[in-house]
């Protein structure tokens, strides 16, 4: 199945090369979790702040068990600081 993954922020430097508008369609097995999803991007823990599934935020302790279905949309964003 195939879902969209979108990294935002700093977090598009982790997206393979030639990925555009912060985005990825990746192919996983039936019921992947998020955290699975996310796994081959290496991304640091401490920067996966917000994460959603078609707009619905995932707590961190929901997503490895939080599974996808095909056509969603997995985002992602950095804690953010601003004033």
């Amino acid at each position: 199945m195939r879902v969209t993954v979108k990294l935002y922020a700093t977090l598009s430097d982790y997206l393979p090369p030639g990925s555009k508008n912060n985005r990825v369609e990746v192919e996983v097995v039936e019921c992947a979790a998020v955290d699975a999803v996310l796994r081959p991007f290496s991304l640091p823990p401490k920067l996966t702040h917000l994460v959603l599934v078609n707009g619905v935020f995932i707590p961190p302790e929901e997503r490895a068990s939080t599974c996808l279905n095909d056509g969603d949309v997995l985002a992602v964003w950095p804690p953010i600081a601003g004033g």
